[in-house]
C-alpha cells in the first residue's frame, strides 16, 4: 500500500474536481458531497489565541544547562568527577541479642573542585526510632503492613489493625531502635565532632579537605537488628525459624544499610543530604571494601565480594566443590541440604571470622545462618574482564527444590539478558539469598529475595504457579538491580524511574525471553501496555519525575509500571530495536560506574538513536496525559474523470441509489397514480432529458479543460485517471492528550489486512485534531480500519479506535474476562488428589 503525502503536487483546478463522498461505513452506499463542503481542516480553524498547545517542543529549556561535567549530548564532560570512600570494617553478629558491633576506617577523596570542611553519612536503621522523621511522618496503615507508609485516604476500612501493625509498635517499643555511635575518631585517635540529624551524620573535620586529598576517620557503632518483613523491616533484618531439631530454632540474618555510610556530594546538588523515609532508596559513592564478619562457627555467609580466606572457613571437600563449580553446566552444592540440616541441630559456642574483599561497588551486604544451604556455577563471559562469574544461591531447607531448581539458573539468566543491553558482568561473584523481605532487595552482587514452598501437613513443600514465577521474576529483577543502579548509579531518591523503572523494562524482556507465551507462566509484569491504563486515567496519577517519597499510594505503578511501559514502546513501537538497543547500551556504557541524571538519560538516546525524543519523554514523563486516540470520521474521494460521458452516467446512478422518501414509497402502496402521469399535457423536454443529459457543451468544457493543461498536468491527470486509486482521509482526535504514534490496522473488502504506522509527528502542528490522507490501489478498497489493533501504544479506550464503530468490551475487561484467577497450588491439589482412595482405584 503507498501513502501519498497531504500535499500533492497537482493544479487547483484538477484538485477541486475531485467529488468527497462521506461514509457512515466504508463498506456502505456512498452519497455524494461536493469537496468544497466537506468540514473544514482543524488546522485551518485554529485561533492564534486559542488552547494550541506545543507537545513537540524542545525540552532543553526544562533541562540542566549542559556544562564540562555533563555534556550537551548525555556523556559524561571532560572534567566530570566523582567522590570515592573506601571502608575497612570489622563486625561481629550477636546472635543471641540479635545485634551486631562493628568498627570501621573510612578512606575519603575529594575529587570534585571544592573544599570540603565536613561530610555527611547515612544512618538507614535511625529511620526505625520513635523520634525519626520517617516514623512520626507515617500515615495510618488500615489493613496490613509494608516499610512503605501509605498515603490512602479514601480506604474504606480506616479502623483495622493488622496483627502485624500490632506486632511492629510492640516491637518499637521494646528495644533501642537505631544506630548507636560510639565513637568518631581521627586516625590519631582525637574525637571529631559528629552531629545527627535523623537519618544523616555530620562529621566535622579536623582540617578542610581540598581537591585531590584524601581523608581517614573511624566509626564505631552497634545496633539491633529489626524482624524483617512484615513485622518491621522490608529491606533486611531477621528470621526466625522454630525447629524441632534444635531447641529454640534458628534465623535467617540479612543484613543491609547496616553501617554508616558517605552520602553522595555531587556536580548537580552538592551533598544530597535528603533523610531516609523507607521509600526513596539511595546512592552512594564507588569505593572498595574489606570486611570482616564474625559469626558463630557453624553460620555460612554470603556476601558482597569474594571470600579471601577459604583456607579457614571451608573444607577441603567444599573447596573442591567450589572449584568444580566454576565450570559445571548446572549449579554445584558447596553446602549440601544434608548438611544444613546437620548444621541446624547443635548451634556453636565458637566463632569464625568470614574476610570478603569487593572492588569499585557502592555498597556491601552481607548474610549470616547455619541454615544455608548453598549451590554455585560459573557463568562464562568469553573475552569480559571478568571471564567468569559464580552465580551463588543460599537458602534454608524451606526453599525446597523451587529454590533447588531456579534460583541460581535465574541469576545466569539475567546476566545474559542485562549483558546484552548493557556490558559484560563486572563483579565476580552474583548472589540470591532467602531472606524475610517484601519481595526482593538487592546490593552490590548479592540480593535479598523472598518467595519460598509452603509446608504441608505431611512435611512436602509445595508451590503454586504465582510462587514460582515470582521467584524467578524477583531473582531475575534484584540481580539485574547490580546493573542499574548498583553500577549505572542513579539517584532512586530523587527519581524512581531511573532505578526500578529501567530495570522492570529489562527485567520483563529477560523474563519473557525465559518464559515466551507459555501459558504455564503467569502474566507479565510491568511491560505490557495495557497493565497501566487503570493508572494512566485516574485521578491518583503524578508525572514519573515526582521524587520517591512523595509518591501516593500508586507509587508501584509509577516507580515501577508506566516507565517500564514507556521504554517498551520506545523500543518496539516509536524507534524500533535497533535504534533503541544501540541507544540504551550506548547510554549503559556511557555511565557505567559514574552517576546519570534525567538529563543524561533523555539527551543520550535521543544523541545515539538520531531521533528527536523531546515530545515521548514530556508527555510519559512530565505529564499526567494518557493516550486515547479517536478515529472520529472518514471520507473516501473519488477522482472524477470531467468527461461528461462517464462522470454523468456515475452521478445518475449514485443520485439514483440515495433512499426514496418514505411518503414516495407509501403512496405507491396506496395505489395513488402521479398527476403528470395522469395528464400527459403536463410533460415537456425535462421528463425525457433527466439533470445527467451531456450538451456538447459539457463536451466543449471538458475540451477546454483539456487543452489548458499543461503537458506535466496532463501526464498525471491522466496517470491518475488510468490507475483509478481509491483516496480516503481519516480525521483523528487525541481525547488523552499524550500525543503517540497512529498505528493502523487496515481490512480490505478482499479479506486482506495491513499495517500503517503514522510517526507522533503528525500531531506536531494540531495536537488535538489531524487528518491524513490515505492511498490505496484499486483493487484494495477499505472495509474497516482499526487504530492500536495490537495494543501497543495503551490507548485507554478501544470503543472510538475502530471505522466503522462496532459494540466491544472495554480493553481491560476483555482481558479480564480470559484470564484464569485464582488457581492457587495446584502441585499441591493434584498430589492429595493422587493421595486419595478414588484415584488410586
Amino acid at each position: 500500500m503507498m501513502v501519498l503525502r497531504e500535499s500533492i503536487s497537482l493544479p487547483v483546478r484538477f484538485l477541486l474536481s475531485v467529488a468527497l463522498i462521506v461514509a457512515q461505513s466504508v463498506a456502505q452506499s456512498l452519497i455524494v458531497l461536493s469537496f468544497l463542503s466537506a468540514p473544514a481542516n482543524a488546522q485551518s480553524v485554529r485561533q492564534t489565541k486559542g488552547d494550541f498547545e506545543d507537545k513537540f517542543r524542545q525540552l532543553e529549556e526544562a533541562l540542566p544547562t549542559p556544562n564540562t561535567y555533563r555534556t550537551a549530548s548525555g556523556a559524561p564532560g571532560h572534567e566530570y568527577w566523582q567522590q570515592e570512600a573506601s571502608y575497612k570494617i570489622k563486625v561481629e553478629l550477636d546472635e543471641a541479642n540479635r545485634s551486631i558491633n562493628g568498627s570501621q576506617i573510612v578512606s575519603y577523596t575529594n575529587n570534585s573542585p571544592d573544599t570540603l570542611r565536613y561530610l555527611w553519612l547515612q544512618l538507614d536503621q535511625n529511620r526505625f526510632r520513635p523520634d525519626s522523621i520517617a516514623y512520626r511522618s507515617e500515615t495510618f496503615r488500615p489493613v496490613d503492613h509494608n516499610d512503605f507508609p501509605s498515603n490512602n485516604p479514601t480506604d474504606p476500612t480506616p479502623s483495622k489493625i493488622s496483627i502485624d501493625t500490632l506486632r511492629r509498635q510492640q516491637f518499637l517499643n521494646d528495644i533501642a531502635a537505631g544506630h548507636i555511635i560510639k565513637a568518631v575518631t581521627a586516625t590519631n585517635g582525637e574525637p571529631l565532632k559528629y552531629t545527627v540529624v535523623d537519618t544523616l551524620m555530620r562529621v566535622d573535620l579536623a582540617q578542610p579537605i581540598g581537591p585531590g586529598q584524601a581523608v581517614e576517620f573511624g566509626i564505631d557503632w552497634r545496633y539491633q537488628i529489626m524482624p524483617g518483613h512484615p513485622v518491621v523491616a522490608i529491606r533486611s533484618g531477621y528470621e526466625h525459624f522454630p525447629d524441632d531439631a534444635r531447641p529454640g530454632g534458628n534465623d535467617v540474618f540479612s543484613i543491609a544499610q547496616w553501617h554508616p555510610r558517605l552520602a553522595v556530594y555531587s556536580d548537580y546538588e552538592g551533598w544530597h543530604s535528603t533523610n531516609f523515609l523507607g521509600r526513596g532508596e539511595f546512592t552512594l559513592e564507588f569505593g572498595d571494601f574489606d570486611v570482616e564478619i564474625t559469626v558463630p562457627a557453624d553460620h555460612v555467609v554470603a556476601a558482597t565480594g569474594t571470600l579471601q580466606n577459604a583456607d579457614d572457613i571451608l573444607t577441603a571437600t567444599q573447596k573442591k566443590r567450589l572449584e568444580q563449580a566454576k565450570t559445571a553446566k548446572q549449579p554445584v552444592f558447596i553446602v549440601t541440604d544434608a548438611e544444613a540440616l546437620e548444621n541446624e541441630k547443635a548451634g556453636s559456642d565458637q566463632t569464625k571470622t568470614w574476610k570478603f574483599s569487593a572492588k569499585n561497588v557502592r555498597d556491601f551486604a552481607w548474610a549470616s545462618s547455619r541454615k544455608f544451604m548453598w549451590d554455585a556455577q560459573g557463568h562464562a563471559q568469553p573475552g569480559s574482564d571478568q571471564p567468569i562469574v559464580m552465580a551463588m544461591s543460599f537458602y534454608p531447607k524451606e526453599g525446597g527444590d523451587l529454590w533447588k531448581k531456579y534460583s541460581t539458573e535465574a541469576i545466569i539468566h539475567t546476566m545474559d539478558v542485562y549483558s546484552r543491553f548493557s556490558f559484560d558482568y563486572p563483579y565476580p561473584t552474583a548472589q540470591s539469598v532467602m531472606a524475610p523481605i517484601g519481595g526482593g532487595m538487592e546490593y552490590p552482587m548479592i540480593s535479598f529475595n523472598n518467595p519460598r514452598p509452603t509446608l504441608q501437613k505431611d512435611g512436602s513443600r509445595t508451590y503454586s504457579r504465582t510462587t514460582k514465577d515470582s521467584l524467578i521474576k524477583i531473582v531475575i529483577h534484584e540481580i539485574g538491580h547490580v546493573y542499574f543502579p548498583m553500577i549505572v548509579n542513579s539517584d532512586e531518591r530523587q527519581w524512581k524511574w531511573m532505578d526500578e523503572g529501567i530495570n522492570t523494562f529489562l527485567h520483563s524482556v529477560a523474563f519473557k525471553e525465559w518464559a515466551g507465551n507459555d501459558l504455564n507462566y503467569s502474566t507479565f509484569i510491568g511491560s505490557e501496555p495495557y497493565t497501566v491504563i487503570p493508572f494512566m486515567t485516574s485521578q491518583d496519577q503524578q508525572p514519573l519525575m515526582t521524587s520517591a517519597d512523595s509518591l501516593n499510594q500508586t507509587w508501584h505503578a509509577n516507580g515501577y509500571d508506566k516507565p517500564a511501559v514507556a521504554l517498551s514502546i520506545l523500543r518496539e513501537t516509536v524507534l524500533g530495536r535497533d535504534l533503541f538497543d544501540f541507544a540504551f547500551k550506548e547510554y549503559a556504557t556511557r555511565w557505567k560506574f559514574k552517576r546519570p541524571t534525567p538529563a543524561d538519560f533523555f539527551r543520550t538516546m535521543e544523541e545515539a538513536s538520531g531521533v528527536d525524543l523531546d515530545w515521548f519523554w514530556r508527555g510519559w514523563f512530565y505529564s499526567t496525559d494518557h493516550v486515547d486516540i479517536s478515529l472520529d470520521r472518514v471520507y473516501q474521494l473519488r477522482l472524477d474523470t470531467e468527461d461528461p460521458d462517464i462522470d454523468f452516467a456515475r452521478r445518475r446512478t449514485e443520485f439514483s441509489d440515495k433512499p426514496t422518501s418514505l411518503a414516495i414509497l407509501r403512496n405507491a402502496e396506496e395505489g395513488r397514480t402521479l398527476r403528470k402521469d395522469r395528464d400527459p399535457r403536463l410533460k415537456d423536454f425535462y421528463d425525457d432529458n433527466d439533470r445527467f443529459v451531456v450538451t456538447n457543451k459539457n463536451r466543449n468544457d471538458y475540451q477546454a479543460f483539456l487543452d489548458d493543461l499543461s503537458n506535466e498536468d496532463r501526464k498525471a491527470f491522466d496517470r491518475a485517471l488510468k490507475e483509478d486509486k481509491n483516496y480516503y482521509v481519516l480525521e483523528f482526535s487525541n481525547v488523552g492528550g499524550l500525543v503517540m504514534p497512529i498505528i493502523l490496522g487496515l481490512t480490505f473488502e478482499d479479506g486482506t489486512t495491513d499495517r500503517l504506522t503514522l510517526p507522533a509527528e503528525i500531531w506536531r502542528k494540531s495536537p488535538k485534531h489531524v487528518s491524513k490522507l490515505i492511498v490505496t490501489e484499486k483493487t484494495k478498497v477499505i472495509d474497516q480500519i482499526i487504530i492500536d489493533p495490537d495494543w501497543h501504544t495503551a490507548d485507554a479506550d478501544i470503543e472510538n479506535n475502530y471505522y466503522p464503530r462496532r459494540i466491544v468490551p472495554s480493553r481491560i475487561e476483555a482481558f479480564k474476562n480470559k484470564r484464569i484467577r485464582g488457581r492457587g497450588d495446584i502441585m499441591q491439589e493434584i498430589k492429595t488428589e493422587l493421595k486419595s482412595p478414588e484415584v488410586e482405584e
